[in-house]
């Protein structure tokens, strides 16, 4: 039997023709029965046997994959084993009605167990080797200032992403943040306090990796004083108390210095952050870096030359292996574009070169804001399970009592420029909160930076750093609530002007820093109220009051 194919020439055509006819006349010759209707639907099987067992080859192989969604929920949807990783990323994100999805990515766990970020610029077949098409849905690069997102939605998954990096341990806090973010995630997910619900209500939230009792009661106290708060205010002031934690956003991957000693390398907005044990030894900003490489299991930074110094200098990591190195490298190559650049790299145009080939084929920072400024549509319905048992009253005739009712009668609208106001008062409430808890659990490890490091010296020691290490002492800020002084107006040559006069007591058990802490106090002062500057800074040293003394 012969197969004709299009791809052959004319004269493999012709052969083919010849031979199929002298076939014919001999079957013809010893079966004079068949008819000529039968000799033509016996060549048309003929013909036709040949493309049918071809057919299988061009049909197209799909995959179900399985998408873990932030909320907990999970979202199925089948595409080409050969389509590449924008498809998949492009469906999941129209399920989820998001327009600013720069931010996020799709994750994917090899044959070791790894988590790797799912590259949109690659065929899916050949990033899942083998194994069931799982993915999960996650933020990748986590915005420094949250508040200039445009949408809603958009923050409402940042909150779910860093809701779980808190539960989950990655972002360690203290107590009283703990308190804090769990108290705003409670209003956010049931609305406002209700007096009849039952006083665990709380403990249905998972707020903490060790949530206590103590901690639950704390949450429920706070969650009081938030009378009138919609879900979506309560998610931007989450957002801005989260962003001012010391690992958010820090990716971080095990690997060990020159001398052997595990560290932890940590990549985020800034630069490549340092860690060992549990204490961030160094930081390299992405100015200071020049060039970022690996080779088989090492990893190497090469840093530009501080004032006093006439060479550049490359400190070197060993990672566990050959793939660990590259997936650390590919994401430092992803956090500099991104967050660096006004438009990604264009892919090298040489037809053989040496190394990877990866680039990043996203949107920068700089492109994903001008695009989300230019996003025209209603703002989209945020589905919060939780919040639809629970309605949210908007009243604020109640009196709350204390500082926080005049806080929430500042606010009715969702306006990021003026729920920032708000968050300044929400400081004032952790700060009072505070004062009446001095003998709190002690902070993780992980809380304590900058810290001095240990007296173990390393390569990186003597490398320029851009953010000077600290030496850590409990110091504690506090601001009485008789003496917090209200703004004041007053009227100097026809303008209005507006003052607002703090007393700020610093009290510590060792040696204070007086110029560390009276720049923390400046700087809180300012974050407070960003649209006011500190003139007069007035310092007064008081002397401690013996316990025999207070007694007489």
């Amino acid at each position: 039997m012969f197969v004709l194919k299009n791809k052959k020439t004319s004269s493999d055509h012709l052969l083919n023709s010849e031979a199929f006819e002298r076939w014919s006349v001999t079957t013809t010759v010893s079966l004079p029965q068949i008819g000529e209707e039968d000799y033509i639907s016996q060549k048309s099987l003929s013909s036709r046997l040949p493309r049918t067992s071809l057919g299988s080859i061009h049909r197209l192989e799909t995959m179900q994959c399985r998408i873990a969604l932030l909320d907990g929920s999970d979202y199925t949807c089948t595409v080409e084993k050969k389509a590449k990783g924008q498809v998949l990323f492009d469906k999941v994100c129209d399920h989820l009605n998001l327009l600013e999805k720069d931010y996020f990515g799709l994750t994917y766990r090899d044959a070791e167990n790894q988590k790797n970020w799912m590259d949109p610029a690659k065929e899916l077949k050949k990033q899942i080797r083998a194994g069931p098409w799982n993915f999960g849905f996650n933020v990748k690069f986590y915005p420094p200032d949250p508040a200039q997102l445009c949408e809603d939605i958009t923050r409402y998954n940042l909150c779910l992403q860093l809701r779980d990096d808190v539960v989950s341990g990655r972002l360690p806090c203290s107590f009283a943040t703990h308190s804090l973010l769990g108290s705003l995630v409670a209003q956010s997910e049931l609305g406002d306090h209700d007096p009849e619900l039952c006083a665990d209500y709380v403990g249905d939230l998972r707020l903490a990796p060790n949530q206590t009792r103590e901690l639950e009661e704390k949450v429920t106290d706070l969650h009081r004083n938030y009378k009138g708060m919609t879900p979506a205010e309560a998610e931007m002031l989450f957002l801005e108390n989260a962003k001012k934690l010391s690992m958010y956003g820090v990716d971080l991957h095990h690997a060990k210095d020159s001398e052997g000693v595990e560290i932890m390398l940590g990549v985020c907005a800034s630069g490549l952050l340092i860690y060992r044990d549990r204490l961030r030894i160094n930081r390299f900003a992405w100015p200071k870096i020049l060039k970022i490489s690996y080779k088989r299991n090492n990893f190497y930074i090469k840093i530009r030359p501080g004032e006093l110094e006439q060479f550049e200098s490359t400190i070197g990591f060993k990672l566990p292996n050959h793939k660990a190195a590259k997936r650390l490298w590919k994401v430092c190559v992803e956090h500099h574009t991104f967050f660096r650049l006004v438009s990604p790299e264009a892919p090298p145009k040489k037809f053989l070169s040496l190394g990877s080939k990866f680039r990043y084929s996203g949107r920068t920072q700089a492109q994903t804001r001008r695009a989300s400024s230019q996003i025209n549509r209603p703002a989209p319905q945020v589905q919060r399970l939780a919040s639809k048992r629970h309605t949210t009253s908007r009243s604020l005739s109640v009196d709350i009592g204390g500082h926080f009712s005049r806080v929430c009668c500042l606010i009715e609208t969702g306006n990021p420029e003026e729920l920032l106001k708000r968050h300044a008062d929400l400081n004032e409430l952790k700060r009072s909160f505070l004062e009446t808890h001095p003998k709190l659990p002690e902070d993780s490890e992980w809380e304590r930076w900058p810290c001095t490091p240990p007296p173990r010296a390393s390569p990186w020691d003597a490398a320029p750093t851009t953010e000077p290490l600290l030496h850590s002492q409990e110091v504690k800020a506090s601001v009485p609530e008789g003496r917090l002084a209200w703004p004041r107006k007053t009227v100097k040559g026809g303008i209005s002007e507006t003052r607002i006069e703090k007393r700020i007591v610093i009290t510590g058990d060792a040696n204070i820093d007086h110029d560390q802490a009276l720049a923390q106090a400046i700087k809180e002062a300012k974050e407070q109220h960003p649209d006011m500057s500190v003139t007069k800074v007035v310092v007064h040293k008081e002397t401690e009051i013996t316990p025999e003394e207070g007694g007489q």
